[in-house]
């Protein structure tokens, strides 16, 4: 499920779905965002969004679904979603802010 049909959710559902509050999956893009978006730059674009390639990431983490699994509901080969993985896991920890 696309970020863009998240959006009816309510707060509460929203958590529940994708384990995070929208605050923080908010953060979480702006973490990622300068470093997935390519538009511009040389070499292919990218076919999901930066929320989408979180949601297959927070989908893969909370539902311990196959990479398999998960490309078929996404339309992505599964080597395709273990590097959306890998990658968004990599910025994630590299950036993370220690209070």
């Amino acid at each position: 499920m696309a970020y863009i049909d998240l959006q009816h959710l309510s707060a509460a559902e929203f958590k529940r779905l994708c384990g995070v509050s929208r605050d923080t999956f908010g953060e979480m893009v702006e973490v990622l965002r300068p470093h997935l978006e390519r538009q511009g730059q040389r070499g292919g674009q990218n076919k999901l969004s930066t929320e989408d390639q979180l949601l297959v990431t927070l989908e893969y983490w909370r539902e311990y679904r196959s990479q398999f699994h998960i490309g078929s509901s996404w339309g992505l080969h599964e080597t395709t979603v273990g590097r959306i993985i890998r990658k968004v896991e990599d910025i994630l920890v590299t950036n993370q802010s220690i209070d």
